[in-house]
């Protein structure tokens, strides 16, 4: 076959792929560009208002607060997830009937629908017949305003969210155990380093390109919170739990205020693309199968 032909084919069947990405990824957020710098309300056509928009933000007292919201939850969720991921791996990683049994009990939560876990722990917290405050309520402790409490109901998602997602940190990171030589561990043990040695000099730098792929797609799930945190508080009380991507759907679809939505979008985007952009520059050292 020749070459001219051989490309043909080659860009003949990557068609498809990139006629998806192109129809659902790149055209829309031509789209969002486009109504970030209009006052698009989804009934009207749009008037060009320039970088009005992108302005309104810095003095929109709920924008911040969902930015500073979105912030700690991506710190409080991403960092804990994580290190229990990895605690459940380096627990797990043998071969028995009942181990398998846990890696699967762990792991389910992250499978299951948001809004059915959302659902599930709402009547955990549930302030009357919760089960979170019925077990206070034997122990002698009053009952607590979960997700009713300012103070307390961002920390209540980041509780739920890690519980539900930190099975899947646990599966990427055992088949990143599984490529580490036992080879290293028997050679360490004749040189009389413990476990914990181990850990440290053997297990957690082989990791750090399983540990970057984790820290890439947690953080964008963790800016990207929503759906939690619409069904379990709807952004209250009084916004503390309001996140950007919650603004950006306030804004959108029930104010229609569809262009300060799409303005909010883009510099979601672009922060993303940033902090993507430092995980890169400075976290992708190493291999699996490499000692640093």
């Amino acid at each position: 076959m020749s070459k001219k032909k051989y490309d043909n084919v080659a860009y003949l069947m990557i068609a498809p792929a990139y006629s998806v990405f192109m129809l659902f990824v790149l055209i829309p957020i031509g789209f969002v560009l486009y109504y970030s710098v209009t006052n698009y309300n989804m009934y009207s056509q749009p008037d060009f208002i320039g970088l009005k928009n992108y302005i309104r933000m810095f003095s929109d007292e709920d924008y911040l607060l969902a930015v500073k919201n979105t912030i700690q939850y991506s710190l409080g969720f991403l960092i804990p997830q994580l290190t229990i991921g990895l605690l459940f791996a380096v627990l797990l990683n043998r071969s028995s009937r009942l181990i398998a049994v846990f890696r699967t009990a762990i792991y389910i939560p992250n499978v299951m629908s948001m809004v059915c876990v959302s659902m599930v722990w709402l009547w955990i917290y549930n302030p009357t017949f919760g089960l979170l405050n019925n077990i206070l309520g034997h122990l002698g402790i009053p009952f607590q305003q979960w997700l009713q409490d300012p103070e307390k109901a961002l920390s209540c998602i980041i509780v739920m969210s890690i519980w539900k997602s930190c099975g899947y940190s646990m599966v990427i990171y055992l088949s990143g155990l599984t490529g580490i030589p036992n080879s290293l561990y028997e050679a360490a043990k004749l040189d009389g380093a413990n476990e914990v040695q181990q850990f440290f000099s053997i297990t957690w730098p082989m990791l750090r390109p399983t540990t970057f792929f984790l820290l890439i797609t947690g953080m964008m799930n963790s800016f990207a919170v929503f759906e939690q945190v619409n069904i379990m508080t709807g952004g209250g009380p009084f916004n503390q739990t309001t996140t950007i991507v919650h603004q950006i759907y306030r804004r959108g679809f029930l104010e229609y205020k569809m262009g300060y939505a799409s303005s909010m979008a883009v510099v979601l985007l672009i922060f993303s693309l940033i902090v993507t952009f430092f995980i890169f520059k400075f976290g992708s050292t190493g291999q699996d199968n490499e000692l640093s």
